[in-house]
């Protein structure tokens, strides 16, 4: 990206590591760069994510679905839950503009729930991505793999555009979630922006919080599984989709309410826990489908800070593998590295295990990636 380079601590969190990233895009992006609201990418963004690296075109829609079942669990008096998705998959080969990487309004309450001044917001609006925006769907009926990928709290769903091009590019279809009300802002249709109603709830208990947060965000993943699965899918490319390879991956608190989407929801498959805390813990039958957790530093090595992954690593009782990578924090696993200007080496590295994963547990190709030490990416230790 260039400009000013930012140290981020493991110790900063969420919120450190995202302000000072946004505010390394000071000294790379004019300020003149401000404009209105718009859905389009800025031709002159300074952020560009890596290129996927698969052999197939990438192309991309947002959906708006509405489960009218149960209320909003963050505003009750909303009695719909609403929730945004954005599918990635394998298209066709043709032209079109790169999708934006989120709106405008999405951004600037980004910019605001960190705190951070002086950043224009389409600076990150206008990040560019590969993904071709309404392309047309390749594949042969029934036979891509499902992923869904649930963001960080307070994060949204664009966070892990990367991952999510990375593996359409490789034949997945992949399906990220915004948690409406669980991010700083979220654009829903006609111009409205849902904020993060869920903020005071986890400032005044963090725990019963998280608890309360995995079991919604359960629920938000079924939903989704129902509308892109069912009879009737709300996604004309849904035909594609084999039902019977679902896997789901997520960040921080999406990762922790990716164990619990997988108990309570047998059709995912696979899963894997980003640097998530478990707020939810296993009961004592275990977890017996393949899962594996991918953590940051000392904190998510065992006998780390973090007692809830060796409590559940003890009770997976399939497959299972640990991974820690040394020198990374807490948002290494999603895209806003790029905006503190580090290399796109924590992207690889992320890109590069879950995609082997998949593979092994969704498409049945071994991945010799995941046995132990590589030599391609010394800093991941494994502890399996």
């Amino acid at each position: 990206m260039g400009g000013m380079k930012i140290k981020i601590t493991r110790g900063a969190g969420i919120a450190g590591a995202v302000t000072a990233g946004l505010l390394a895009l000071l000294a790379a992006v004019p300020a003149h760069a401000a404009a209105p609201a718009r859905l389009e990418p800025a031709p002159d963004a300074s952020l560009v994510l890596p290129a996927p690296t698969g052999p197939r075109p990438v192309g991309t829609v947002r959906l708006h679905l509405v489960d009218r079942g149960r209320p909003d669990p963050w505003v009750p008096a909303e009695k719909t839950r609403q929730l945004m998705v954005s599918l990635w998959y394998p298209a066709e080969k043709g032209g079109g503009r790169p999708a934006p990487y989120m709106t405008d309004q999405e951004a600037a309450a980004l910019l605001e729930g960190q705190k951070v001044t002086g950043v224009p917001s389409r600076a990150v609006s206008g990040a560019r991505t590969h993904a071709v925006a309404g392309a047309r769907p390749a594949g042969r009926r029934g036979t891509l793999p499902l992923v869904v990928l649930s963001p960080g709290f307070t994060m949204p769903r664009s966070s892990l555009t990367a991952l999510a091009e990375e593996l359409a590019s490789r034949g997945y279809v992949v399906a990220g979630v915004d948690h409406v009300h669980e991010s700083y802002g979220t654009s829903l249709p006609g111009g409205r922006l849902a904020r993060c109603a869920a903020c005071a709830e986890q400032e005044a208990d963090p725990w019963a919080f998280g608890a309360k947060a995995v079991a919604g965000r359960q629920a938000d993943v079924s939903f989704v599984l129902d509308e892109l699965l069912g009879r009737h899918p709300v996604w004309k490319g849904a035909r594609l989709i084999d039902r019977s390879r679902v896997g789901m991956a997520g960040h921080s608190l999406g990762g922790s309410s990716t164990s619990w989407t997988m108990l309570k929801d047998g059709r995912v498959r696979a899963g894997v826990n980003m640097d998530g805390t478990f707020f939810a813990s296993l009961p004592a039958g275990g977890l017996a489908r393949p899962f594996m957790l991918m953590g940051a530093g000392e904190i998510h090595e065992p006998g780390g800070q973090d007692f809830t992954w060796g409590r559940d690593w003890a009770l997976m009782t399939g497959w299972k593998r640990w991974f820690s990578v040394k020198g990374g924090d807490h948002v290494s696993f999603t895209d806003y590295p790029l905006l503190a200007g580090r290399t796109a080496r924590e992207l690889e590295v992320t890109r590069a295990y879950v995609t082997a994963f998949m593979d092994r547990h969704l498409r049945g190709r071994g991945r010799e990636l995941l046995d132990g030490p590589s030599p391609a990416f010394p800093e991941v230790a494994s502890w399996k």
